[in-house]
């Protein structure tokens, strides 16, 4: 087994190095000029993103220093999502470099028609040098005229005819013809005949190239930069009603706040945490649901972060249930210390409130330190005419919440796939990416998250604090 996953890995690395590869061809190798400023200053910056990324993820799970984590946190991570983005919109820029040369060579296309009129030396062509009545061209006839005036009137008039033909409409632009890139310039683009013109082949290439690169680069820059404040901005409050079959009338109405994975650590910080805090009580909540993935790293490092959450207010308290990256930070430390916060941690237990009972389970990461969630001690005994709402990190316990009678599970953990294309890759490992569903007589309802792991960048998954209803048929 280790043999396999050491291939697994060196496999993986090498997919990885590959694809950054072609990437720095794309934009760097195939728009700069050989020795160039420019291409040494890109092909550093892939060198030194992958870096600071990997050291950004080791860091963060070896328990490296904070003020280590913090430094390489920010370009790392950032890095991370940036190269997704080059990848996606390069492997677009691909199906638009064909159409963009197509282009270019029809928009050149009158500028061969012209050449092949030309014998060498621009002299006209004995078509060329007819009038439309068949009779000599008003050039030819003039050029007796010259001579008889002298040389000096015959120079004037070929200079004269040249600079017409240079600035003759359909002449092709002197950029693709001379401009970066044509042979022998000393930019060292590409050189040696491509096509028929033998000298504009090259130089279009290069045009095209450098258009679909630019505009690779500043597509992916945008979606980050707009991701990235999508975060920092804080959660935006997401309501959903619930109708449950057993739920007695007095408890209708009843609001339920899910807060997960607001992932403090060495990006997001004390001053998202009272940002999420202030929105969630400006929803006056009846109930608040932490479930889960709080914190990336050790209460020593985040327990400043963690402080605002003693502000959280709500009429019947505010829950906790651990995520898979408590137990990445110590969890048993944290449980402690959000309960000194004001919060109440169920550990595989129960707590019966106004027209429902309220239950959590451990995360299953727990059952790596003997930890993990124990459904019969937080379910098995209760009465099942009343109304179990379930507090669980991560969805894919629903069959366990189905086989104990659950009438509704709470759950984060998904981040919605927080970079798109990640919710196809979410979708394979959950039975709900984001939204509510059905399992047989069990709702599901999973949260989108309020914060983001590793990048501080969402595409396509919007955070949420998600303000549920619960609502009674009876009523």
């Amino acid at each position: 087994m280790v043999i396999v996953g050491v291939l697994a890995g060196l496999v993986a690395l090498a997919v990885v190095v590959a694809l950054y590869r072609y990437v720095w061809h794309r934009l760097v190798r195939d728009t700069t000029a050989d020795g160039s400023a420019l291409r040494r200053a890109g092909s550093a910056l892939f060198v030194v993103g992958p870096l600071l990324m990997v050291g950004a993820l080791v860091g963060e799970r070896a328990g490296a220093p904070f003020w280590l984590q913090r430094v390489l946190g920010w370009p790392g991570f950032l890095w991370m999502a940036l190269s997704l983005y080059l990848l996606l919109a390069v492997v677009v820029g691909e199906l638009v470099r064909p159409l963009l040369r197509r282009w270019l060579e029809r928009r050149a296309a009158p500028v061969a028609g012209q050449a092949t009129a030309l014998p060498a030396g621009g002299a006209p062509s004995p078509e060329a040098r007819s009038a439309p009545d068949g009779g000599p061209s008003a050039e030819a006839r003039s050029a007796p005229e010259a001579g008889a005036a002298g040389p000096a009137a015959a120079e004037a008039a070929a200079h004269e005819r040249g600079a017409a033909r240079e600035t003759a409409p359909g002449k092709e632009p002197a950029g693709l013809a001379e401009g970066p890139g044509a042979p022998g310039t000393p930019d060292g683009g590409p050189s040696g005949p491509s096509g028929p013109s033998g000298s504009s082949g090259p130089s279009r290439r290069l045009l095209v190239s450098r258009l679909v690169g630019g505009a690779a680069a500043a597509a992916a820059l945008g979606t980050v930069g707009h991701g990235t404040y999508q975060v920092l901005r804080g959660p935006r409050v997401k309501r959903l009603t619930v109708p449950l079959a057993k739920l007695p009338r007095g408890a209708h109405g009843f609001r339920v706040a899910v807060v997960s994975d607001i992932h403090l650590g060495p990006i997001l910080g004390r001053d998202f945490t009272r940002r999420v805090v202030d929105t969630v009580n400006s929803t006056q909540p009846d109930l608040i649901a932490v479930v889960g993935d709080l914190v990336d790293g050790s209460v020593h490092d985040l327990g400043p972060a963690a402080a605002p959450l003693a502000g959280l207010r709500a009429r019947f308290g505010t829950y906790f249930v651990t995520g898979n990256h408590e137990y990445y930070s110590g969890a048993r430390q944290w449980v402690e210390h959000v309960r000194e916060l004001g919060l109440i941690p169920l550990e595989n237990a129960r707590t019966e409130l106004p027209g429902f009972d309220l239950a959590g389970v451990n995360d299953i990461q727990g059952e790596s330190q003997g930890q993990g969630p124990d459904f019969g001690a937080a379910l098995g005994d209760r009465d099942r005419s009343r109304t179990a709402v379930l507090l669980a990190h991560q969805p894919v316990v629903i069959h366990d919440a189905v086989r104990y009678g659950v009438d509704l599970q709470l759950s984060g953990h998904t981040h919605g796939g927080q970079l798109w294309p990640g919710n196809y890759l979410a979708a394979l490992a959950n039975p709900t990416v984001a939204g509510l569903e059905r399992y047989g007589d069990t709702q599901l309802y999973v949260t989108r998250g309020a914060g983001a792991w590793g990048p501080p960048v969402r595409v396509g998954a919007p955070s949420d604090i998600t303000v549920v209803e619960l609502a009674s048929r009876q009523a």
